[in-house]
């Protein structure tokens, strides 16, 4: 049999806190930067549309620039650990500076948006990336890589769940009735607790050597190493970060005019963070389905309380509302960490038949699928708003702009996760992966024993 390392907990909790103190920052843009640039800078929501498409296509092309550099990252500190150190204070700085108003005109204030929003993206994907391309590296035994990722998605949640319910009663103490500095102190908070977060990652994770990981490969041979599996993984991938920032950000409106309860913001955030239980749950569940049943049963749970919710806004039910939120938060619990893991299985299977292991650029192009994702997801919600004339200055929408913010918070999550659904019914690498290990062990003592010959 291939050779198994446990992970211990000390460096799983490690490796999870870094996802922590990423979503301190990723989730405070994700689920409010719509708002923040809508209602408090005063930019339409038609041109902070576009801007979410562009930033993501661009933020999204760089994540193949990074999967090449950590490819040809061969420091002492390994591959992907030492950028935890080198960018913690600069991501954490400019997420601060992401949410200052400064007093420009319209063209400024675009401009400001533009340019700030782009270089967070960029050191995002530099900090980001390398904690999912290590993972490969941290264990070769699929289940003990779904435990892992499991302990590092519950830490993640756990940094989503702070920023999400605690975001506007931040804003409102900091800001003491000025939203424009509240915000910037809330995310002057949360970045200054995410730098120590990702200083004992570096310090208190490992990389361990499966594979002839540093030679440096070239992108033309790469590109030989990505495979339909991936491409599936890629698909669903993209259709959960759609979900996830279309949901996340439609929320604040959704609630705030389709209900007229803006007051229980911070409790429907908190009931989305349920994801936790399913991530507690991951280690039984995917012993006794696998990795692809078990995130096929997450969003059927989320597709059923999306309907929930639906009925919940046709009967005005703040019960119904609460019963469904809760209910998808539980499903979709279910359906990223697996994400994340099921990409090492296919960076192995890609190895398997190509001979070519290109785990930054597989992983940087898994990547590129959620920043693809969001920005398709962000600038869908936002064009609706303003195709349907939303108007921040009014207390009441017109009924035209409270079906488009009800089809982003309902219709597109359902839509998205059934495509899915059927996608990850052609996915079969669950099946063959322990042989995919065991061929591949043998391959690599065959070229260490050719190499000791010669």
């Amino acid at each position: 049999m291939y050779k198994v390392d446990q992970v211990s907990w000390k460096e799983r909790i490690s490796y999870g806190i870094a996802d922590t103190a990423s979503n301190l920052i990723f989730v405070m843009v994700s689920t409010y930067l719509l708002y923040f640039y809508t209602d408090v800078y005063g930019i339409g929501a038609g041109v902070v549309g576009t801007l979410f498409l562009i930033v993501r296509f661009l933020d999204a092309g760089t994540d193949l620039l990074a999967g090449y550099v950590i490819d040809r990252t061969n420091s002492r500190w390994g591959k992907c650990r030492p950028y935890f150190l080198w960018l913690a204070l600069p991501f954490a700085a400019v997420g601060v500076l992401t949410f200052l108003t400064p007093d420009l005109d319209t063209q400024g204030k675009i401009l400001f948006a533009y340019s700030s929003y782009i270089l967070l993206g960029l050191i995002y994907t530099f900090i980001n990336i390398p904690l999912s391309a290590m993972l490969p590296s941290m264990s070769n035994n699929p289940q003990e890589r779904h435990e892992v990722t499991s302990i590092r998605m519950i830490f993640g949640q756990i940094g989503g769940f702070i920023v999400s319910v605690a975001t506007l009663p931040l804003v409102a103490y900091l800001g003491d009735g000025n939203d424009a500095k509240g915000f910037a102190l809330a995310m002057t908070v949360f970045g200054i607790v995410s730098i120590p977060m990702f200083i004992n990652a570096f310090k208190n994770t490992k990389e361990r050597e499966y594979y002839n990981s540093k030679k440096n490969i070239p992108i033309r041979e790469g590109i030989k190493a990505f495979n339909i599996p991936w491409l599936i993984i890629f698909t669903a991938k993209l259709a959960f970060f759609f979900v996830f920032i279309i949901r996340n950000q439609t929320t604040v409106y959704f609630l705030k005019y389709n209900f007229g309860r803006e007051d229980i913001v911070p409790v429907v955030m908190a009931l989305n963070y349920l994801t936790i239980v399913s991530l507690f749950l991951i280690p039984y569940v995917t012993k006794r389905l696998g990795g692809k049943k078990t995130m096929q049963f997450g969003i059927i749970v989320a597709v059923v309380g999306s309907l929930i919710i639906y009925f919940g806004s046709t009967t005005q039910s703040i019960p119904l509302l609460l019963i469904g939120v809760g209910l998808g938060g539980l499903g979709l619990g279910f359906v990223p960490s697996l994400l994340f893991s099921l990409i090492a299985d296919t960076i192995d299977y890609g190895e398997w038949k190509s001979g070519v292991r290109a785990t930054g650029l597989l992983y940087s192009g898994s990547t590129f699928a959620a920043k693809f994702g969001m920005g398709i997801g962000g600038a869908a919600g936002a064009w609706l708003l303003a195709m349907y004339n939303y108007d921040p200055t009014l207390t009441q929408q017109s009924t035209e702009t409270l079906k488009a913010i009800e089809f982003s918070f309902v219709w597109f999550p359902v839509i998205s996760f059934v495509i899915v659904l059927i996608l990850l019914q052609f996915y079969k690498l669950d099946k063959i992966h322990g042989q995919i290990m065991e061929d591949l062990k043998k391959r690599n003592n065959s070229i260490k024993d050719i190499a000791k010959e010669a």
